[in-house]
């Protein structure tokens, strides 16, 4: 036998058929049954976590983009004419944005519920074939009310993708080194921003894809290229740790092992769909307020999704329709190179809650410009600000709410509730830039600067709390509290065990 192999052997020998215990010296470290801490190689590690990065992020990265991609068309499928082909008039593409909104909430913790029974390995590869089959249905519209249908039918098939992929995630990654997996497919989101809008441009310079023309043809080719991956993930995408085939039996343990020394209170990795554990992951205190953050925060990144191109098509008014795609894309390159820095210095420092308060202050001062500006370079100055600030806190906030549970279900609910909470907020985005309020959209603008204002003072008040509590915690005789509880009861506890600690 090795030595990597013997290191490994021996954390999983001090984890096998024992709960996880919280060290009073410690804090919420796992420790042995001598109340030692455990610890792994760190090159054993760093080859396993190098391994899982190559063979799961890209797969999850790319039906991410394309999810977001085959949302969000609608608003270049505006420029190109969608809306006058469809005779829109009033309120219509509000509306059309909040009936995909109305079905992705309702649907939210069902699907994450699903995606848990079913495995994420298959689920996801599922609902991507089926979000990309309702892309193409776009294509062939000719109402208003026909669009809609087919826009609630994408929000029931995209709404497990998002909590989906961040609970596959939570699977194979430590706490503190999720929030830059999350970043690395939820970059896509800004990225899908400005790849969306290139590519749109090339499919619009095309005279025709079979029968259909102009916007139909967006919606068409992008839901194909999506239905593709999606069949192409079924092959690729492993569901969990033990079914990899691309693992050796000893980074099997070792990956097991890992995410079980995490898991206070508790002696499974993946343990039975039960409602007590997912109530302690939708009613965990840090769950709720990190969604309702999030909810803010997705104020500004859908409403920037779905108007970015009729903002800049309102200060360039005189581009052509092609021009006006192009410069929708610049701001999205630098939210994406942000949206992996500040996960990456969060997964360096173990932290995550100071980066919703360090967001907010680019948000307001973006919003402030243009509230207080008319000039179109200053305006487009301040998308950049925005979007360098905004995006990151989809990764942070699922990142967050999954270090703040402890075991699967509970997990999977948290993360369920806050892209539902989330989505809440892309419902509110919806109605944040109306027809009257243009060009200069006061109505939209002033609540995105009052949104980020409530996130910058919501979050600091919250981590304030966290800090407190966790004193209190490590004033608390553990054993004490835990003597005439029996294993299941411990394991119910969840974050309510007295040796957890919230994670900052």
């Amino acid at each position: 036998m090795s030595r990597d192999q013997r290191n490994l052997s021996g954390a999983e020998d001090s984890l096998k058929g024992a709960v996880v215990q919280a060290s009073p010296h410690y804090g919420d470290v796992a420790t042995d049954d001598n109340g030692e801490p455990i610890h792994f190689d760190p090159k054993l590690e760093r080859r396993l976590r190098w391994k899982i990065d190559l063979y799961v992020v890209p797969t999850v990265a790319l039906l991410y983009l394309f999810c977001f991609i085959d949302r969000a068309n609608l608003g270049n499928a505006k420029i190109a004419g969608m809306d006058r082909d469809l005779g829109m008039k009033g309120y219509q593409y509000n509306m059309i944005i909040s009936i995909f909104y109305i079905s992705y909430i309702l649907f939210e913790i069902p699907s994450n519920i699903l995606c848990k029974w079913m495995g994420p390995g298959w689920f996801i590869p599922l609902v991507t074939v089926l979000f990309g089959v309702a892309s193409v249905g776009t294509a062939f519209v000719d109402t208003v009310p026909q669009a809609a249908g087919v826009r609630f039918l994408l929000g029931i098939f995209e709404a497990g993708m998002m909590p989906g992929v961040a609970y596959y995630l939570s699977r194979w990654y430590r706490r503190s080194e999720l929030s830059f997996r999350l970043s690395l497919y939820i970059v896509m989101a800004p990225l899908a921003g400005a790849f969306g809008g290139l590519l749109a441009t090339a499919i619009l310079k095309l005279k025709s894809f079979g029968s259909l023309e102009s916007w139909r043809m967006i919606f068409a080719i992008e839901g194909i290229i999506t239905i593709g991956l999606g069949i192409l993930a079924f092959f690729t995408l492993t569901d969990r740790p033990e079914t990899a085939i691309w693992l050796s039996p000893e980074e099997k343990k070792l990956a097991i092992a890992r995410i079980r020394s995490e898991r206070i209170g508790s002696t499974q990795v993946l343990d039975r769909i039960d409602v007590k554990k997912m109530k302690r992951g939708i009613f965990n205190p840090v769950t709720l307020s990190t969604a309702f953050v999030f909810l803010l925060n997705n104020i500004t990144v859908q409403g920037l999704a779905f108007f970015a191109p009729t903002i800049v098509a309102t200060i360039y008014k005189d581009r052509s329709v092609v021009q006006k795609q192009l410069f929708t894309v610049p701001p999205y390159i630098v939210g994406a190179f942000f949206t992996l820095l500040f996960p990456l210095i969060s997964w360096r420092i173990d932290r995550r809650q100071i980066f919703f308060i360090l967001s907010a202050p680019l948000v307001m001062v973006g919003y402030s410009m243009f509230l207080g500006s008319h000039d179109a370079s200053v305006r487009y100055g301040a998308t950049f600000l925005i979007a360098s600030s905004a995006f990151c806190l989809g990764a942070l906030t699922n990142a967050q709410v999954s270090a703040n549970v402890v075991g699967d279900t509970a997990r999977s609910a948290a993360i369920g509730t806050n892209v539902m909470l989330g989505n809440i907020g892309g419902l509110i985005s919806a109605w944040s830039y109306l027809p009257f309020d243009a060009p200069n959209y006061h109505i939209g603008n002033g609540l995105n600067l009052a949104a980020a204002a409530t996130v910058l003072v919501l979050s600091t008040v919250t981590l304030l709390w966290m800090k407190a509590d966790n004193k209190r915690r490590l004033a608390v005789d553990v054993e004490e509290k835990l003597r005439d509880k029996t294993p299941q009861e411990i394991e119910d506890m969840d974050w309510t065990h007295p040796g957890f600690l919230w994670a900052l």
